[in-house]
Parts: C-alpha cells; structure tokens; sequence
C-alpha cells in the first residue's frame, strides 16, 4: 500500500464558559448541561470544569469558547480551545 489508509476520528467538542484565565496559555471553562433525574424526573443541571489549552491567551473571563480534545498536555489539561463563540461584556 503506497498510500496510508487515513481513518475518520471523532473529535469531542463541547461549548461552556471561560471561569478563570489567571494561568499562562490555560483557560478553565465551565461546562453546563442538563439532565434529567433517573427518581425524580426533574431537568438538573450538572457541570464540569476543564482546563483548555489557549495558545494566544486570547481568552478572557466571561468569553464563550468551544474547546475540542486533543492530546494530554499537562496532567489536567487534555482539551483546546477551538474557536470564541463570544466575548464577555465589559463592564
């Protein structure tokens, strides 16, 4: 075979909310959904937060960012930010 037989992989991307961007080229985002209760029936909404790689520390506090998995970078950080959905309002 001359050619590598190329395989489609799924990329998990996820949108949530940049919460801290204290750290250099790391945002953590807050990621929100909702579910709904297996007793109750009620719609909760779960969360979970993860640090993301953001190379150009574009990323401000209060942006809206899609973050995509990537390769382990740090032992917490696996996700990088794919794009800024929307920038926070300045007060």
């Amino acid at each position: 075979m001359a050619e590598a037989e190329k395989t489609n992989k799924v990329v998990r991307s996820v949108t949530g909310r940049v919460v801290s961007d204290k750290m250099d080229k790391t945002v953590t985002v807050l990621v929100e959904r909702s579910v709904k209760h297996p007793l109750y029936g009620k719609i909760v909404r779960r969360s979970n937060k993860f640090h993301a790689h953001d190379e150009t520390n574009e990323c401000k506090e209060g942006d809206l960012v899609t973050i995509v998995e990537s390769r382990p970078m740090s032992r917490t950080k696996t996700w990088s930010v794919s794009k800024i959905l929307e920038k926070a309002q300045a007060v």
